[in-house]
């Protein structure tokens, strides 16, 4: 038992419910439930790309843990590797499955001769998440957007349930790239603080965010939807920020980098509302207690 929850600890599960929430939106911005013929099988596809970006971020993770292993010694030796929980050899396995997994669920969806659409973009993710676990984070500029990268592709995994909408709402996907971004540009303070510049870049790259989303949706006639949600993400991501801005230590960051983590949630609710769906919105927004549940659980970064 003590071993099981080893590897769930390993697997960041609060973060991969903020995965799901990628999915969802995607989903919501191909309008794929406004087109779907009402039967049972249409949920099917995006059942398997919800196993598909569990198995694909909870690898990433993993590996992420796998590789730390030695710096974990000295800077997180509560970690279950470090710790002896879980042998490096065994979590890099189970970080193989979950990752085998993901992109076998999503090579299953839309299916054309050898390739899917669906599966190609998680191999690409698979990739995106290994690298940047073995290199990209060692570099101050490649890191966030190597990290951000894995994001957007997830939002295009979820938008890949419809393939043919790919073309048309691609460049959504680069607003998670800068999210994810700010909040990495955050984390590099997370044990040893950070510099007040470096966080005040997060500050702009949030508000570069807000700002795409209430672009989207004044161009979809759906503005005041996606105002509340977006209120929201502001309510969850400044405040702790601010307060690593007056005082940029180590605790006050990681309470920073934990709240831009979850409330990516929030983020997903508000393109789901940007393009109409208010009601899968709230679905999507009903991730966020879970995610918040399993956060006092387990440790988000």
């Amino acid at each position: 038992m003590q071993k099981l929850v080893g590897f769930l600890r390993l697997m960041r599960l609060a973060n991969v419910i903020t995965a799901v929430s990628d999915i969802m939106a995607g989903i919501a911005i191909a309008g794929y439930f406004n087109t779907m013929d009402g039967h049972i099988n249409s949920f099917q596809p995006a059942a398997l790309l919800i196993i598909a970006t569990v198995g694909l971020y909870g690898g990433g993770v993993v590996f992420n843990d796998v590789f730390d292993a030695e710096l974990d010694k000295v800077e997180r030796p509560e970690r279950p590797i470090p710790s002896g929980l879980i042998s490096k050899g065994a979590a890099a396995f189970f970080a193989s499955l979950l990752i085998i997994m993901g992109i076998a669920a999503a090579a299953m969806i839309h299916p054309e001769g050898l390739f899917s659409v669906s599966g190609l973009i998680a191999v690409a993710i698979a990739v995106a998440a290994i690298v940047y676990d073995k290199w990209g984070k060692h570099y101050a500029v490649l890191g966030p957007l190597n990290m951000g990268l894995c994001r957007g592709l997830n939002l295009l995994l979820g938008m890949s349930i419809l393939p043919e909408v790919l073309s048309q709402y691609w460049y959504i996907s680069l607003v998670p790239i800068v999210y994810i971004a700010a909040i990495t540009m955050i984390s590099r303070g997370e044990v040893h603080g950070s510099s007040r510049s470096t966080l005040y870049g997060a500050v702009a790259l949030y508000g570069i965010v807000i700002a795409s989303i209430l672009a989207v949706a004044f161009t979809n006639n759906n503005l005041w939807y996606v105002v509340c949600f977006l209120l929201l993400l502001a309510l969850m991501i400044f405040p702790p920020l601010q307060k690593a801005i007056r005082e940029p230590k180590g605790p006050l960051i990681g309470k920073a980098v934990k709240a831009g983590v979850i409330a990516l949630i929030v983020m997903n609710a508000a393109w789901a509302a940007a393009f109409g769906t208010i009601y899968y919105a709230l679905l999507i927004l009903l991730l966020l207690p879970v995610s918040i549940w399993l956060a006092k659980l387990f440790a988000v970064t």
